[in-house]
């Protein structure tokens, strides 16, 4: 039977460390743990389990931390985990993987945030977090792992409330450093963007999305995510022109993206209130964008937002036809909203 270990690094992580350590404790056979300046009682809490802790003094660079924890890993396997995370299900799967291949297993991430109304979101995606030992790390910040292994998804969910709390202060500064080193990396200026939404500066976030959008080949990953979080910012910065070009440059390529199709919604509805007389026959593609989006349905294919295939798209929908006058289609799409449980559709249920 294969071994495996989980390898962490760690900060001032007493609140969510006991959550992630319960989650995990009797799926690995060996709990590493790099500290890498704790003030408060992670490191305790880390004993409590069983944990092997190192202190290692911070160099603002998430992979040499992340290769330090996995150097003092002796199984033949290592699971990676963030404090903010932990495993909701499927950690049996974790196992039989282990001991039937020779890849990288790639997990689901759901994490939590709060959407610009100020609704509780959940986002998902698939992150490589099992992997043979000695398989390491490379980059300053959003460490990728450097392998040709073949990576497969497994049917194990993390939950994440990470985003919750923001970390900008901490990875702006490293993203600018890398950005300086490499300008024409696109995902530096994604990511680096991403933080500058969390914190509401949307002209900065607009700013290097554009510049991601502008060095992409197509064939990365994060392209579509580009695409889209481009467009809300675009709205957010009220460039709507500037969205529409980019809109019809990109239906091709994110014909099968919900989340494209959803901001492709909302956009519409924006252009078509800013000038109204100028873009009112684009109006039908409101209703055509969320009836795409319910087409296309959830899926795994890409980093999403949950709902954009279902609830929320629905709820546009229905809050489309409530402005038409359509109450019996604005009624039966907020019906199908709320048995999702989403809230909004409940409450617009309570005053049609």
């Amino acid at each position: 039977m294969k071994t495996i270990a989980l390898t962490m690094i760690v900060k001032n992580e007493e609140k969510v460390l006991p959550r992630c350590l319960d989650s995990v404790c009797k799926l690995v056979d060996e709990i590493i743990i790099v500290d890498t300046g704790s003030t408060d009682r992670t490191k305790w809490v880390a004993q409590a389990y069983g944990a092997k802790i190192y202190d290692w003094t911070w160099n603002h660079n998430f992979a040499d931390a992340r290769n330090i924890a996995l150097d003092h890993a002796s199984c033949d396997w290592n699971l990676v985990l963030d404090a903010d995370e932990y495993i909701n299900n499927g950690g049996a799967a974790i196992r039989q993987f282990i001991n039937q291949e020779n890849a990288i297993g790639r997990l689901k991430l759901v994490s939590q945030f709060s959407s610009d109304d100020g609704e509780l979101s959940f986002a998902q995606s698939f992150i490589s977090r099992i992997f043979p030992s000695g398989v390491r790390y490379e980059g300053r910040i959003h460490e990728q792992l450097v392998s040709d292994l073949p990576r497969i998804k497994l049917p194990v969910e993390i939950l994440h409330d990470g985003y919750m709390k923001s970390k900008a202060d901490r990875n702006i500064p490293i993203l600018q450093i890398e950005i300086a080193n490499n300008p024409k990396d696109s995902y530096s200026h994604y990511q680096i963007a991403k933080e500058f939404r969390g914190i509401n500066n949307h002209v900065q976030a607009c700013h290097h999305l554009e510049q991601a959008y502008a060095l992409l080949t197509k064939m990365e990953s994060y392209a579509p995510n580009v695409i889209v979080n481009l467009i809300y910012e675009l709205i957010a910065t009220n460039q709507l022109e500037a969205g529409l070009p980019i809109i019809q440059r990109e239906q091709a390529f994110l014909q099968d993206f919900a989340d494209f199709h959803f901001v492709c919604g909302v956009f519409y509805m924006k252009l078509i209130l800013s000038n109204t007389k100028k873009y009112i026959d684009l109006f039908p593609l409101i209703e055509a964008s969320y009836l795409k989006c319910l087409e296309i349905g959830e899926t795994d294919q890409y980093e999403s937002v949950l709902g954009t295939g279902s609830f929320t798209a629905l709820h546009n929908l229905g809050s489309l036809y409530e402005v038409m006058g359509n109450l019996e289609r604005a009624t039966s799409c907020y019906k199908k909203a709320a048995s999702y449980g989403y809230k909004p559709s409940e409450k617009r249920l309570q005053h049609i």
